[in-house]
């Protein structure tokens, strides 16, 4: 599909077009809306193939697939009204809308997918989640790393669900750079080697031979460092905590 239509330019949207465009022979035609003026005055001017339509509908009618990327509460508004040709596909990559939500809005005969793009998009490795399976839904998130379709939206939601664990994971390496800078270390100096410690490790999922189970005994030895403080702070107290409000989330997106 060479003409993208993507409402709602925030972070998800930005990485898209950047993902579409930087170092790409031949870009997709990319028309943003109004929403998120800076950010999209800004991406226009950087990128040739991309363009700021005076609305919404607008960049319904110059597209073949639309990214719909509004916040929830936004969702509306930003939808109300809209006509959407049966031969142009919609792509809702919001939290919490079901498809059945979307139909209700939009009409029962658009195309209607769901997907989970992640910030990586921009460098083209992301897994996105897909549902339902559709051709041209699939083959566009393949042009960004990967789809990954899911059988159906509860899968789809649990998959979502993961997604809120991303900050806290943030934040754990934060923690640890902070303890670490406690301990005299410059502050510098301490992110820099924590961003290198967890990046170096997160390369080994590239690895799908080995389960995260076997990935993690793999990196410790008995009584060692590792098992030590996995076993004391991660004990199951706290991994039942972690379920309880993954189920929560859960709750929330059904």
């Amino acid at each position: 599909m060479q003409h993208i239509g993507i409402i709602g330019v925030g972070e998800i949207g930005r990485a898209i077009v950047d993902g579409l465009s930087d170092g790409v022979d031949h870009p997709p035609r990319i028309h943003l809306s109004p929403r998120g003026a800076r950010a999209a005055a800004e991406l226009s001017a950087r990128h040739p193939n991309v363009r700021v339509c005076a609305g919404n509908q607008e960049v319904v009618n110059r597209s073949d697939l639309v990214i719909i990327a509004v916040r929830r509460p936004d969702a509306a508004d930003a939808l109300a009204g809209l006509r959407v040709d049966e031969r142009t596909v919609v792509v809702s990559v919001m939290a919490g809308i079901a498809l059945a939500e979307l139909r209700r809005i939009l009409g029962p005969g658009v195309p209607l997918a769901r997907a989970i793009p992640l910030p990586p998009v921009r460098e083209r490795r992301c897994v996105t989640v897909t549902y339902p399976s559709h051709p041209a839904v699939d083959a566009f998130f393949a042009r960004l790393g990967q789809a990954l379709p899911v059988a159906d939206e509860a899968a789809f939601n649990v998959m979502s669900a993961l997604t809120g664990t991303l900050t806290t994971h943030y934040s754990f390496l934060a923690t640890l750079a902070t303890w670490a800078a406690g301990h005299g270390l410059d502050p510098d100096e301490a992110e820099r080697y924590v961003r290198g410690l967890f990046g170096a490790a997160g390369r080994s999922l590239a690895d799908e031979s080995r389960s995260l189970q076997r990935l993690a005994a793999d990196h410790e030895t008995p009584n060692g460092l590792n098992e030590r403080i996995r076993t004391t702070w991660f004990d199951p107290t706290n991994a039942e905590t972690l379920t309880k409000v993954l189920d929560t989330v859960l709750a929330d997106l059904d």
